[in-house]
């Protein structure tokens, strides 16, 4: 069996994300490919998309928001993300049981004795009328009738897990600050969810792990469960098995992949780029290894941007007073810092409407 090492699964990786050439893609077709995009930053999207198409013009994005062709939804892991609409009508109910499990972990207790069913009733008569609402205003409706938990995860439990809802615009829209307010998910795209198959296949999830590979790959079936948080997912990979290949990394564990996904020369060039807070390139995998070292993996986590250079996490980037500010985390040679700049220059230009380019690249580290 083929071994890839770190820089093939690298050069894959980028290829895959659309990070190793900008592409000319529609910007709904590229949120689809990358199979959505984690937003609980809500300007964060634009950045990632920036770094990947070659013209984006964040009116663009914020069109699809509006002309519901695109949606906020809690989806992946229990958090925020920028997905089409026709795969958040596809893959709601497949998470459904895992956002009521991760909201349990963490409030188990405050919702003990709570029948969810009856909840999940009363949540989505809340909304029934269509008016937008925030999850402060669902719960100041159910709390009568909920005393016990406190608010955080009575709300929690309806609005990120029990009702599927979307946040409307003009949340996420391009240099808009505004809070979350919530709509049920059929009413905003005017149709239900998709149901769950109900003879005992998983027409999802074999989707779902073909998106995943298409966008991620080559992966382990362990990187396939991180990025999604979905549990039966090996059953979805044996089901499908035939129409994939496989390979060892250097630990000898088993990648997954589809036949035809780009693959590239390891050697391939890797421009600089600049990602945004959360980017899917990173938190995709449960090895992030191929991309950032273990060292600084709390980083991706922690919502820093970073900078790939060579196709590596080697910086953080943030903004001050209209500067791109750089701040690496090895040492730089003279062409690292030359190309870092420059695209940082292009970064400035494109958060300030070409009124600045002005970057500061910080000292290497000892």
């Amino acid at each position: 069996m083929t071994v890839l090492d770190t820089r093939a699964l690298n050069r894959a990786t980028l290829a895959r994300q659309v990070l190793l050439d900008r592409a000319d893609l529609p910007v709904h077709d590229a949120v689809a490919h990358l199979c959505g995009l984690q937003a609980q930053e809500p300007q964060e999207p634009f950045v990632g998309l920036w770094s990947r198409l070659r013209a984006f013009d964040p009116a663009d994005l914020s069109e699809l928001l509006t002309g519901r062709r695109v949606v906020r939804v809690h989806l992946m892991r229990r958090t925020v993300h920028l997905v089409t609409a026709q795969d958040a009508l596809a893959w709601r109910a497949r998470h459904a049981a895992m956002l009521r499990q991760q909201v349990l972990g963490v409030y188990r207790r405050e919702l003990d004795g709570i029948d969810l069913d009856e909840l999940a009733a009363a949540g989505r008569a809340v909304l029934a009328d269509g008016e937008p609402r925030s999850m402060a205003e669902v719960v100041r409706v159910l709390a009568g009738r909920w005393p016990t938990p406190g608010h955080r995860a009575l709300g929690e439990m309806v609005v990120a897990a029990l009702v599927p809802v979307a946040q409307m615009p003009p949340r996420g829209l391009w240099r808009t600050k505004a809070g979350v307010r919530n709509v049920l998910l059929s009413s905003w795209l005017g149709r239900e969810i998709d149901p769950l198959a109900q003879d005992g296949t998983d027409p999802v999830g074999e989707a779902l792990v073909r998106r995943y590979l298409a966008a991620y790959g080559p992966a382990t079936a362990g990187d396939l469960r991180a990025w999604c948080g979905l549990a039966g997912l090996p059953a979805a990979v044996a089901a499908i098995r035939e129409e994939l290949v496989t390979f060892r990394d250097e630990r000898g564990r088993k990648l997954l992949d589809l036949p035809d996904a780009p693959r590239p020369d390891p050697d391939t060039p890797a421009p600089v780029r600049f990602l945004p807070a959360f980017d899917n390139a990173i938190l995709g995998y449960q090895d992030r290894s191929r991309i950032i070292d273990d060292v600084h993996r709390g980083l991706s986590v922690a919502g820093e941007r970073v900078v790939l250079v060579d196709g590596r996490v080697a910086a953080t980037w943030t903004v001050e007073a209209g500067t791109v500010v750089v701040t690496p985390l090895r040492r730089f040679s003279r062409a690292d810092r030359t190309a870092v700049g420059e695209q940082g220059r292009e970064v400035a230009a494109f958060l300030s409407d070409d009124e600045s380019h002005r970057v500061r690249v910080a000292a290497s580290p000892a």
